[in-house]
């Protein structure tokens, strides 16, 4: 009597319209989805279902499970948080969960982005910058330029102030749970390590060293990094801080499950 239950995973960090298309391709399911939910209203996740199943109704699940871990963090939030309600939690959450592959390192993103956000910084997050080229699409095919990170769109948190007006994807439990209680620090910037994950830092000078470390590191491994000629002069931490484009892996990842800048993020 018991039914065989199929299991449908959906990873971290998909747009809304890439979590559609990743249930039409799922033969076992049924029916077709009349609306792309809004970005940031789907929680990521392994459902359990029966064959047959509409995929509306895991999309109808996937929202109510988001709806309740998102009430559920906002009792959490703590005073001085930089965001005011749920849609703002979950647009910083889905930054953090563009910016980082590795889990553990997801409280200390969070903690760089809050830091920024109170002392009145722009954010100058590539993901970002990206959605607002793309879209829902959520890959870009080509890397970025100095004239993406100049481009004015409502997302490019390079020209824009505070938050972008929704998220850019769907975060994961973790991602929003650093949203919600990121590490106590004072770093302000990050830079690729060469190992997957970042190196951080307080200041631009030391920021700057951790660029060159990063840069020396491409080198030896053949790698090209931009050219010098190409990088602006550092600016001082006044929020107006920028990096030279051309050095993010965030829109070259292949596989739209873990379009996620990993190696190349030069910023913050």
């Amino acid at each position: 009597g018991k039914s065989i239950q199929h299991s449908v995973t959906i990873p971290e960090g998909l747009t809304s319209q890439q979590i559609v298309q990743r249930l039409m391709n799922f033969d076992f399911l049924t029916g077709e989805i009349a609306q792309i939910p809004p970005e940031g209203t789907l929680l990521p996740d392994t459902y359990n279902v029966q064959r047959g199943t509409s995929r509306q109704k895991i999309l109808d699940k996937m929202k109510e499970a988001q709806d309740r871990l998102v009430a559920e963090l906002m009792q959490r939030k703590k005073a001085g948080a930089p965001f005011s309600d749920g849609r703002e939690l979950v647009t910083l959450a889905s930054i953090v969960e563009k910016e980082t592959g590795k889990a553990d390192e997801r409280p200390h993103v969070a903690s760089v982005f809050t830091n920024r956000l109170k002392r009145g910084m722009k954010l100058q997050s590539d993901p970002t910058t990206i959605y607002g080229i793309v879209g829902g699409k959520g890959i870009q095919d080509r890397p970025l330029t100095r004239a993406d990170l100049a481009r004015p769109t409502p997302y490019n948190t390079y020209v824009i102030e505070k938050l972008p007006p929704t998220p850019i994807a769907n975060p994961g439990r973790l991602a929003l749970e650093a949203a919600v209680n990121p590490m106590q620090t004072n770093d302000l910037y990050f830079v690729a390590d060469g190992t997957g994950g970042h190196v951080f830092a307080e200041t631009l000078a030391d920021h700057n060293s951790n660029v060159a470390k990063w840069r020396q590191l491409q080198r030896e491994r053949g790698e090209t990094p931009e050219p010098e000629s190409t990088t602006p002069p550092a600016q001082p931490e006044t929020g107006t801080d920028e990096k030279p484009a051309g050095d993010t892996s965030t829109n070259t990842v292949p596989a739209p499950a873990d379009n996620k800048a990993k190696d190349g993020l030069q910023l913050r």
